[in-house]
């Protein structure tokens, strides 16, 4: 098995291509302890690796990230090998698929709303699912629509991955999807972290 890694924009987050699915359709996954992780195996694997503070599991990738202090020079090649165990050994990702824990997608939908903001929550979202998640993938990030708030057009984001943490993501929210979702949805005015 070969195990590809490669760098984010998040210089603590480093991203490990198996070659192989992750989660696929069931997933994202993204554990931000070791206490969320107790349904999947993989995660809690990876936990184990002295280190590594963040587990995010992608469609086909793994996104991992480290505690300050922590050098990727002896973070990676325990990874590395633990990721290459789970695989070898043939056990799941999850330990229930579907399973509702920390961990599971989380977001909001148009089904929360009711008229025309349920009409602009499904441009939102689709705007999000079609252009922004495909991108951050590439980076080992996901985000993901948390809610918006019609009185005031503000849109919160989850941001979750790479992208959790990362230097440059109140620069992406801003410059980037804000500029994009006031470009197509003219109720947009702001868009914000969801806390």
């Amino acid at each position: 098995m070969f195990i590809q890694t490669e760098p984010t924009p998040n210089p603590d987050t480093l991203k490990f291509l198996p070659g192989q699915m992750v989660t696929g359709t069931t997933g994202p996954y993204d554990f931000a302890s070791a206490d969320e992780a107790g349904s999947s195996p993989l995660a809690l694997a990876l936990f184990d690796v002295d280190g590594v503070v963040r587990v995010f599991l992608g469609h086909d990738f793994i996104s991992l990230t480290k505690g300050p202090g922590q050098d990727w020079i002896h973070v990676r090649p325990m990874a590395l090998a633990a990721i290459m165990d789970h695989f070898i050994a043939g056990l799941p990702v999850m330990a229930v698929e579907g399973l509702a824990s920390a961990g599971v997608r989380a977001g909001g939908s148009a089904d929360d709303y009711d008229g025309d903001a349920a009409e602009v929550v499904s441009e939102i979202i689709e705007l999000i699912e079609t252009r922004v998640r495909p991108a951050v993938a590439q980076d080992g990030g996901d985000i993901v629509f948390h809610r918006f708030e019609p009185d005031s057009g503000v849109v919160h984001l989850s941001m979750r991955g790479a992208c959790a943490g990362c230097p440059s993501s109140a620069f992406t929210l801003k410059q980037g999807i804000e500029n994009m979702l006031k470009a197509y949805v003219p109720e947009v005015t702001a868009v914000e972290a969801a806390l």
